[in-house]
């Protein structure tokens, strides 16, 4: 009886240090969560080649506020742009936030708004675009605009150009550059239905708006290639807008939309918004925000809705289409996403 007792007894620890493994081979649900604020929202995932790791700069909504009026958003503006950083993909930690010039992006901290960073890197200096709303605003209103800065190692940035887009409500880029070195930007103009619009520039200086891309209203554009396609994807605050383009200027739309459904795991129980999307060799990844209206944790709390978190998940293709499992494993990242040397 001793022996078979001792037998028993190393079955269940064999059975639970495979649990442990499993556990530890995939990224946690939420991917991370603001211990600030607990507003992390528009993810934007970046190699830091100085640093050898990945990073994720977002907007850090000050969520945890509780504002008399109900309909006051000053909890969304005043906010800064959170960094984390990760060593091995799947565990996520706070950095700090990004300080940008006051000058060219809005004021000082306490007097300005930062939204929705794009950030690229190109010939060893990295690119990004801001959304800048001057002061703090209890209702949705004020000017928006994009604002160009640059640096060598993601934390001393420096001002370049305010882009000029024709319009005084314009937020939420997206950049690439094509195939023949040509500068793409995608946009949204609240002033114009707040419509998709794209631009182009050859020198990512001066650009040139081409026209709207979207019949309808949506923001946080994310444009990238993956499996020959040119693909982009945008929040509809319903779901997901996708379209598939051969070269980035003529689209076709998607029939169905990513992410609309709610997922059926805790912190996971809203439309998905506002992606990221990170391309590494034959693999996609989607890294996007989920408010937590519909957690328990909200019964007892009637602003627990402006929470939010980030989550990640692997595309993939299905029929030519792009297609999502939020309720799958989430996928292990410490081979990709892990620090590097």
């Amino acid at each position: 009886m001793p022996a078979l007792l001792s037998l028993s007894r190393f079955v269940f620890a064999l059975v639970l240090a495979s649990l442990v493994h499993v556990a530890d081979a995939q990224a946690p649900r939420p991917l991370y969560r603001d211990p600030v604020f607990d507003g992390a929202a528009d993810a934007a995932v970046v190699f830091n080649k100085q640093r050898g790791r990945w990073e994720m700069f977002y907007t850090n909504r000050r969520a945890t506020q509780r504002l008399d009026d109900p309909k006051d958003v000053s909890w969304v503006h005043g906010t800064r742009i959170g960094i984390a950083s990760t060593q091995d993909g799947n565990t996520w930690h706070r950095e700090g936030d990004a300080e940008f010039p006051a000058e060219c992006t809005g004021g000082t901290p306490e007097r300005s708004t930062h939204w929705a960073p794009e950030i690229i890197e190109h010939e060893g200096r990295y690119h990004l675009w801001l959304t800048v709303v001057p002061g703090i605003h209890s209702r949705w209103t004020g000017r928006r605009f994009l604002q160009h800065l640059t640096s060598t190692d993601l934390r001393r940035w420096q001002c370049a150009d305010q882009l000029e887009l024709g319009s005084q409500r314009i937020i939420d880029a997206s950049v690439v550059r094509l195939d023949d070195g040509r500068w793409r930007l995608w946009f949204k103009d609240e002033a114009q239905g707040s419509r998709l619009f794209a631009a182009e520039s050859a020198d990512l200086k001066q650009w040139k708006v081409q026209g709207p891309i979207t019949a309808g209203a949506a923001e946080g554009p994310k444009v990238f290639r993956f499996k020959g396609q040119w693909w982009l994807v945008a929040d509809l605050w319903r779901g997901l807008l996708v379209m598939r383009s051969a070269d980035a200027a003529q689209w076709q739309e998607q029939p169905t939309r990513l992410l609309a459904e709610p997922g059926r795991h805790p912190t996971d129980l809203a439309k998905g918004q506002h992606p990221d999307v990170v391309v590494i060799g034959e693999r996609a990844f989607i890294f996007y925000f989920v408010h937590q209206g519909n957690e328990a944790a909200a019964s007892g709390d009637d602003r627990y809705h402006q929470r939010s978190v980030i989550q990640v998940a692997e595309l993939t293709l299905n029929d030519g289409w792009l297609a999502v499992d939020r309720d799958a494993p989430p996928p292990d990242l410490r081979h990709l996403f892990g620090a590097k040397p």
